[in-house]
């Protein structure tokens, strides 16, 4: 799958189904070639009224599923 492919997926959230926002890059362990995390753009809390996005990582063991639309994330890991 290339990066194009994955910046088109809505990021949601497994665990209320919200929408966290888009890939804008990705974080690479070069050494092994394996992807670390995703780096998200998220709205700032004015809705981006003010055109200023956050950025988050996601690490790539919060990914639960890689569907054809959306990736899901779980945020906060719970104890089993």
């Amino acid at each position: 799958m290339l990066l194009s492919e994955l910046q088109t997926k809505d990021i949601i959230e497994v665990e209320n189904g919200e929408k966290i926002g888009f890939i804008s890059d990705l974080e690479l362990d070069v050494t092994v070639g394996v992807i670390l995390s995703l780096v998200v753009s998220v709205k700032g809390k004015w809705f981006g009224v003010f055109g200023e996005q956050e950025e988050i990582a996601i690490s790539w063991s919060q990914i639960e599923k890689i569907g054809a639309d959306v990736i899901l994330v779980r945020m906060i890991k719970h104890s089993p």
